[in-house]
């Protein structure tokens, strides 16, 4: 199990498992929050965390030229 920690204050912290529904991201674009299954992200094994950004569906069509590829990975 893979999980998040941040210390809230001194004599509190939080931990927090992450799964394929609790991850999200803002989209570069436009800035709207992203549900984002980082199992998909990773998949092909050449990614990072730092260097990865995931486009929400309508920026994903934008880039596209308005046609849908069915990935919306950047």
């Amino acid at each position: 199990m893979f999980y998040v920690k941040e210390q809230l204050n001194d004599a509190m912290e939080v931990s927090i498992e992450i799964n394929d529904e609790n991850v999200f991201c803002r989209c570069p674009s436009c800035g709207s929050e992203v549900q984002v299954d980082l199992a998909e992200v990773f998949a092909d094994g050449d990614g990072d965390l730092f260097g990865t950004s995931v486009l929400c569906d309508s920026c994903s069509r934008k880039m596209m030229g308005g046609k849908s590829c069915g990935c919306e990975l950047v």
